[in-house]
């Protein structure tokens, strides 16, 4: 197993698979490769299972058919680990939790998210697929937080992946299964520890749902994640968990808790490496009637004319990514919400025919917030939101 660590942090790999009847194999800039060693058997899972994994998690595999741990390796490298059974052997993936924090210019975060995080109370959303970086986004807020503001910060985790040294803020974090037994329970214990913000490592069930945004309401940052792709398929999430007769309920509560949602998902970058394209939805009054009036299907229009607030598409960031020349015009139209209308976006540019109000202005910013030459009126708003 070390041999196997040592290569994945020399190839700066991203991920580690083992399983019975193949070689290891690794993935790097999205893309796997084949270890060259031997084809494993079930012994040999076996026994790199039992090398790495705490008597607790064993004891979880052997009931529930499978566990998830972080362990930290040589030279503080820590990796996020998931064993489970498979056709009556064992399967271990192992990603690499990356052992810096990163900057918001490194990331390519909306400048949205910097008024967000320093509001007082509020619900803000980190959403996508499995993989898109949700857990390297809410550790850069916390320790953007760390190093600018004295706040008492509360983490649950399944499992703890990015360790917070206290600096400017006092950050206690907990461990779902080893210090808490539910993100509920952690969330309800929570409210009685004084802190200024909670951050919820998934939001996978109603009652962590309904906790986190009674928790928002109540006077505190709630930072979240779901796996959904976009702005208004998150609402919809939300929405869709609840009863039926309780629905109205959690649109009003939604409506005034939810600050915002940010969305990601990865993509190979050229010529090797990963970038996030994102996309940022930010409450506003308009946005939050489209709430509790149940219209959001209107939700992409509002971000869409919401450029002053800080908002854009995912498509308007794949969009950059390909124009500034970091992605591959076919990766970014498999990660399209509309690849269609992306797809003639594109071939407009490439022609010459792009329209000034289509053009998105170059900036001299990191971020990856979209500017438009032109927007549409005040009252062209309000018509959307009518």
């Amino acid at each position: 197993m070390e041999k196997l660590l040592n290569t994945v942090i020399q190839v700066k790999a991203s991920d580690l698979f083992i399983s019975v009847g193949q070689k290891p194999t690794i993935k790097k800039g999205g893309h796997y490769r084949t270890l060259e060693t031997k084809v494993l058997d079930s012994d040999d899972t076996v026994a790199l299972m039992k090398s790495i994994t705490p008597d607790r998690c064993q004891q979880e595999l052997q009931q529930c058919g499978g566990a998830d741990f972080a362990i930290e390796y040589t030279g503080g490298v820590r990796f996020r680990v998931a064993v489970f059974r498979q056709r009556g052997t064992l399967g271990i993936v192992m990603r690499r939790i990356p052992s810096e924090f990163l900057s918001f210019e490194q990331l390519r975060m909306p400048e949205a998210i910097k008024r967000l995080i320093n509001r007082p109370r509020g619900l803000l959303l980190v959403t996508g697929p499995t993989g898109s970086g949700k857990t390297t986004s809410l550790a850069s807020m916390v320790n953007f937080l760390n190093n600018n503001y004295d706040k008492h910060i509360i983490t649950l985790e399944d499992p703890i992946e990015y360790y917070h040294k206290h600096n400017k803020c006092l950050i206690n974090m907990r461990e779902i299964g080893v210090d808490v037994p539910d993100f509920k329970e952690g969330i309800r214990r929570a409210l009685r520890m004084a802190p200024d913000i909670i951050m919820v490592g998934e939001m996978r069930d109603l009652a962590t749902i309904h906790a986190a945004i009674e928790a928002a309401e109540t006077g505190h940052i709630v930072f979240g994640t779901l796996h959904t792709n976009s702005a208004s398929s998150t609402i919809n999430r939300i929405i869709d968990v609840f009863p039926k007769d309780q629905q109205d309920q959690i649109r009003t509560q939604l409506s005034v808790a939810l600050i915002g949602v940010l969305s990601q998902t990865l993509l190979p970058r050229k010529p090797e490496g990963v970038v996030a394209a994102y996309e940022m939805l930010v409450m506003t009054p308009a946005v939050s009637n489209l709430i509790r009036e149940n219209k959001t299907y209107r939700i992409d229009s509002s971000i869409q004319t919401g450029l002053k607030d800080g908002m854009f598409l995912m498509d308007e960031s794949l969009f950059r990514l390909w124009r500034e020349g970091v992605c591959e015009k076919e990766e970014v139209l498999l990660r399209s919400q509309k690849p269609m209308e992306l797809a003639d976006r594109i071939r407009a540019a490439e022609e010459g025919t792009m329209d000034d109000e289509d053009e998105v202005e170059e900036d001299d910013d990191d971020d990856d917030r979209p500017r438009r030459k032109k927007n549409k009126s005040r009252d062209d708003d309000d018509d959307d939101n009518d």
